[in-house]
């Protein structure tokens, strides 16, 4: 059996990222995940440069394909913003990669099974024994359902779902474009244009709403399809089908960790309110869960962006669609009570 320090279940930015800061730190650390890297992961590859700071990334220094948006094409219910932002677009494929081998950490591919906790320890698949314990392994993470799922049930009205595609296109509009609720869409969709010929597209917003509207994401994606191509931005796509996903936007987290055991990133639900941003977050619950471990400090979300870093006027909007649909839910429930009784 491996003995390590810490364990982390998750190679991801958020595993990595811990990772890269316990090892740095001397204390020895195992990295495993179910899949073996370089890999695909469904994601629109949008970066922040808070992100890139947080992870001693220098633009001009990152070997792989990055993207830089001096401004973002904002369409909200037939009008057209152009909002003066920085931002990056990245190939998750390589992004991940690139980061989880600079780790410094052991790297198992390894499909976690069984967690148990014997004699202050925690033992995986009977393979791996650890000190402390992280999951970073996405809204599927073993060690969320193994010791958290009952401290931290998930919010059902958080929920996103998405469907989008990655896949090579000598694009001609070099603009980042997201369009929000579109065709009832209680989200957004987006195009997102790859250094050297690769684009990203999807749709994203709140399961619940998308189904209580009688709707599908998928119908959503081929109606953003038929956009595209009627708007000229995507005349081929033949690259391959989407695929769909869902993550969870962040809630009334309670507990973050139990023992020795910590959840960070997708793992935690911590996708920013506003765009359901995710990379983000999962970097900085990294580095909180790496203090708590090597520091004795607290571990918590106060320290977490709840929100992008987006213009305030853009944030304020967000705001006040995700609080009425809150408000509608909360009468919804109301009225439901009171019809039981």
């Amino acid at each position: 059996m491996h003995h390590y320090d810490i364990i982390i279940v998750g190679g991801g930015p958020a595993g990595s990222a811990c990772a890269a800061q316990l090892t740095a730190s001397g204390l020895k650390t195992a990295v495993l995940d179910l899949a073996e890297f370089p890999r695909l992961k469904l994601c629109a590859g949008w970066v922040t440069p808070e992100v890139l700071d947080d992870l001693d990334i220098e633009p001009k220094h990152y070997p792989y394909r990055l993207n830089t948006f001096e401004k973002l094409r904002i369409h909200i219910k037939g009008l057209t913003f152009n909002v003066k932002t920085t931002q990056h677009s990245i190939r998750r494929f390589e992004f991940d990669n690139f980061l989880l081998n600079r780790c410094g950490a052991d790297i198992f591919n390894h499909n976690v099974k069984s967690i148990q906790r014997q004699n202050g320890k925690y033992l995986v698949d009977n393979k791996f024994s650890g000190d402390f314990l992280i999951g970073a392994g996405g809204t599927r993470c073993p060690v969320y359902r193994t010791f958290f799922r009952a401290l931290n049930p998930r919010a059902k009205e958080r929920q996103i779902v998405a469907y989008e595609l990655e896949f090579p296109y000598e694009w001609s509009d070099p603009r980042c474009h997201l369009w929000f609720i579109e065709n009832n869409l209680p989200g957004y969709s987006w195009y997102v244009p790859k250094k050297n010929g690769y684009l990203n597209c999807g749709v994203g917003g709140f399961a619940d709403k998308i189904k209580s509207n009688g709707d599908d994401i998928k119908k959503h994606w081929e109606r953003l399809v038929y956009k595209l191509e009627i708007l000229s931005m995507v005349t081929n796509w033949k690259s391959g089908e989407a695929h769909g996903y869902s993550y969870f936007m962040r809630s009334n987290v309670d507990t973050l960790r139990s023992d020795n055991a910590f959840i960070i990133g997708d793992a935690a639900g911590l996708a920013t309110l506003d765009l359901g941003e995710g990379i983000g977050p999962a970097v900085q619950s990294a580095h909180l869960a790496a203090d708590a471990i090597m520091d004795g400090t607290e571990y918590s979300l106060n320290a977490i962006h709840a929100y992008s870093p987006i213009k305030p006027w853009l944030r304020k909007w967000l705001e006040s669609r995700l609080t009425k649909k809150m408000l509608r839910e909360k009468k919804r429930e109301n009225s439901n009570s009171i019809v039981a009784h």
